[in-house]
């Protein structure tokens, strides 16, 4: 019910990050709150109703994603809007990870189409970007389709087959186990960043626990979620092989057009703070458990025009990156 062993340097930077920037940070909460919590010893889960599998493709298809992640190392100019998917992210690679950390802005952009979603998330993987990739997700995401509506909900996702028959989002199927009950998979963040006005962000942590080999999720600075056990994984049953962080949205090009979906807080990265959408604090777990900073941090877009990423690094912020954009616009038609 606990994972044995924490990544060292999570407390450390926990307090220079409150001595720091306490000031621009509040404590998030999930909009279920308002109306009680669950008991110790129970865990929250999101009601599936029937109108959930009605909006989705098919039953099979409920609670899944469609589609691979994004490998930057190879891109083939012809694919780049294939299956209408398109990024905006900062990755490592070429070392063995054990987990990854990031504080995600959290903003509500708008969707224009309700089988299109917007999502901000960092990605542990594994394996090759073939048949055969493994995948542990988590962030935040907008999507019609799945929810109903359009609040920014906390989710995971995870599948150890390129996203073909394993996996799924949050708890609709079995595989991540969760011990927490304060926190629900799926359920509405609350409060939501505005632009020129207060911003608000989350913490996520997903690690590898060196002794048992489940990867655990942490939310905060103190909710420790649950884990995805080992034996679901191929690959990621060892290490990760890349670690991704950044934003994805569905272009499905209604009326032949980029969509206007927005990524991020729908604003480009030059707009900065309080108006761009951030990642701050990205880190990795090493072999020896420690969270450190990521070296050779790379980043990606498929259309800078449309979406776009901008890295950087200093005290407070360690590394960070902003991303984001408003999709259709005069450069992005």
């Amino acid at each position: 019910m606990r994972p044995v062993y924490h990544p060292e340097g999570l407390y450390d930077d926990d307090k220079r990050s409150v001595a720091s920037d306490n000031a621009g940070e509040k404590p998030m909460l999930q909009l279920w709150h308002q109306k009680g919590r669950c008991p110790e010893g129970t865990v929250p889960i999101r009601r599936t109703k029937k109108d959930d599998l009605l909006r989705a493709s098919s039953l099979r298809q409920y609670g899944r994603k469609r589609h691979t992640a994004v490998n930057p190392m190879s891109i083939d100019p012809n694919m780049l809007n294939e299956g209408g998917h398109q990024h905006a992210i900062a990755y490592v690679e070429g070392d063995k990870y054990y987990g990854a950390k990031a504080t995600i802005n959290v903003w509500e952009p708008k969707i224009q189409q309700p089988n299109e979603f917007s999502l901000s998330q960092l990605w542990i993987l594994g394996g090759s970007f073939g048949e055969d990739l493994n995948s542990i997700e988590a962030g935040w995401q907008v999507s019609p389709d799945l929810y109903g509506d359009n609040n920014t909900r906390l989710f995971t996702y995870w599948t150890s087959d390129a996203y073909q028959a394993t996996g799924c989002y949050n708890i609709l199927c079995s595989g991540f186990i969760q011990i927490n009950s304060e926190i629900a998979m799926g359920a509405s963040i609350f409060p939501i960043s505005n632009i020129a006005g207060s911003q608000y962000d989350i913490s996520i942590l997903i690690w590898k626990d060196p002794k048992e080999g489940n990867w655990w999720m942490q939310f905060g600075k103190e909710y420790v979620l649950g884990y995805w056990p080992s034996f679901l994984f191929s690959y990621l049953a060892n290490s990760a092989s890349m670690i991704e962080w950044g934003g994805e949205v569905v272009n499905s090009e209604p009326d032949g057009a980029h969509t206007s979906t927005q990524m991020g807080s729908g604003q480009f990265p030059e707009e900065g703070f309080g108006k761009a959408s951030y990642f701050k604090n990205i880190q990795v777990v090493d072999s020896s458990n420690q969270l450190k900073a990521p070296r050779g941090v790379g980043t990606y877009t498929e259309q800078s025009s449309c979406y776009d990423v901008q890295n950087g690094n200093n005290g407070d912020w360690g590394t960070y990156f902003y991303y984001g954009g408003p999709g259709k616009n005069s450069n992005c038609p």
